[in-house]
């Protein structure tokens, strides 16, 4: 885990030594990926915290490239001010909650192949969409969200689906579309 000052993304040296540290055990235990998710506390905007929480965990990936690890064994996620180690009331200045969390090979989540039913992968793909797109404007990628949330399914994941490939954001499971859609966008 590595921690930053208040609004900073700049990695401290203790940060630097952290990193230094995962990326040695990356490379020692031949692991296959690794995730670098980053957090907020709570002292400002919702998306701004997002935005932050982005920027902080490309810090900690441009680190580890720099440390030997492929950029491309690395996944970057932001959680904004969702998941805090230390529960406080809005506007609150947290130290350990400004962070970023290492995870390498086994510790992290397997992605499924094919998703079981139209529900869980329209939810894979809105959450992955809210990683990476934080706008609190109406688009037809918000709307297919709303539409997913409703059970409106056929509607929602073509959509999200698109915009996911058109964004060049890595689908919930790379490759997979949901049956019957050729893997490019219509």
């Amino acid at each position: 885990m590595v921690f930053f000052d208040w609004d900073r993304y700049n990695l401290s040296p203790q940060a630097e030594s952290t990193i230094g540290q995962a990326a040695a055990a990356f490379k020692q235990t031949g692991a296959a990926r690794v995730v670098a998710t980053g957090h907020a506390d709570r002292s400002g905007p919702e998306n701004y915290n997002m935005a932050l929480s982005l920027r902080r965990a490309n810090a900690v990936k441009d680190s580890l490239v720099r440390n030997g690890v492929p950029a491309g064994a690395i996944q970057v996620i932001g959680k904004g001010e969702t998941q805090p180690l230390v529960p406080t009331a809005d506007g609150v200045r947290e130290p350990q909650n400004r962070r970023v969390e290492i995870v390498i090979g086994e510790g992290q989540a397997a992605v499924p192949a094919v998703f079981a039913d139209p529900r869980s992968y329209c939810k894979a793909l809105s959450d992955k969409w809210r990683q990476y797109r934080n706008a609190q404007v109406d688009t037809v990628e918000a709307a297919a969200i709303a539409k997913c949330e409703a059970g409106n399914y056929a509607e929602g994941i073509p959509v999200l689906e698109d915009a996911h490939i058109k964004a060049k954001i890595p689908l919930p499971a790379p490759g997979y579309r949901w049956p019957g859609r050729p893997y490019t966008p219509a």
